[in-house]
């Protein structure tokens, strides 16, 4: 049994409904999981983080068993400032005025966000397996466009992306997830399954979406917008990607996030593909344990 321990609970906060696992003691920490997952992907971390961390797991809006806003021209619901602003809103509901923040894919472009927005709540940030939506955008080559033709591919108009997903959305979720050739017994039974429940619920799939639609517009308005005002993340951070992954073939992603960051940047490769949390454990806890400490 995955979890053990942790409560289940939902919140409205910021005009949804959230989803999320409590569990721990001590100073707060917030997990944001990634695409096409839900917080359930932190399972094999988060039990001993509990020993030192009060811990927030929230699916995010649209994913898992959140709320799932509708549809709509320009995405707006599912802009990474709206999320973020969930995150705020839920840490303050629970008493949690500053908090450090671990996060992963989708999850970890909200968490950007939410450093750039809520600067002084965030106390810690780390990133996993992403560099900034914008240097993706701005940098885009045959690589990034046919390696993450997903990008694009979920971003089109709807319902063109949905109606083919919905055709067999496990068969989906298994090409998605592999990125790195993998078998249906790469995922924990449990956590699959709860990927599996969430994305076959009324609204996910149109979800996931509209959430890459809002990354190609108004995503990059907000980014663009943040860059001129001189916006960056003031918090230290710890940047990890797997090394079996895309990202440090694509980019020097240390130096790059030094140009979105003021504070400290540490970090590196870990030996996994792209689903760290769940390829290598003890590595993400290892890099995690000294960044972390108070």
């Amino acid at each position: 049994m995955i979890f053990e321990g942790f409560t289940m609970e939902t919140r409205e906060v910021n005009g949804t409904t959230l989803r999320l696992r409590r569990a721990g003691e001590g100073p707060p920490l917030l997990l944001l999981h990634g695409n096409p997952q839900t917080h359930a992907m932190w399972h094999k971390v988060a039990p001993v983080l509990a020993r030192r961390f009060t811990l927030v797991l929230p699916d995010l809006r649209g994913y898992g068993f959140s709320g799932k806003p509708p549809v709509a021209p320009g995405s707006a619901a599912f802009s990474k400032r709206e999320m973020a602003a969930d995150m705020a809103a839920l840490m303050t509901a629970l008493g949690h005025e500053t908090f450090g923040v671990v996060s992963h894919d989708r999850g970890a472009r909200v968490a950007h966000r939410l450093a750039l927005d809520h600067g002084d709540r965030v106390e810690r940030l780390c990133t996993m397996d992403i560099v900034p939506t914008l240097a993706h955008f701005e940098r885009t080559d045959m690589d990034f466009a046919l390696g993450y033709y997903h990008w694009f591919w979920l971003a089109q108009p709807h319902p063109l992306p949905e109606r083919l997903i919905r055709r067999d959305v496990e068969d989906w979720f298994r090409l998605h997830t592999s990125r790195e050739p993998k078998d249906d017994g790469f995922f924990h039974p449990e956590a699959r399954a709860d990927y599996l429940a969430a994305l076959n619920l009324p609204g996910t799939v149109e979800s996931i979406c509209e959430d890459y639609r809002a990354a190609t517009g108004i995503d990059l308005e907000h980014d663009r917008a943040s860059r001129t005002e001189g916006g960056r993340v003031r918090c230290p951070m710890l940047v990890l990607w797997g090394a079996k992954g895309k990202i440090g073939k694509w980019y020097e992603p240390l130096k790059l996030w030094r140009d979105y960051a003021d504070n400290t940047i540490e970090g590196g490769a870990v030996n996994s593909g792209h689903y760290l949390a769940e390829e290598a454990p003890e590595e993400v806890l290892a890099a995690l344990e000294g960044f972390l400490r108070p």
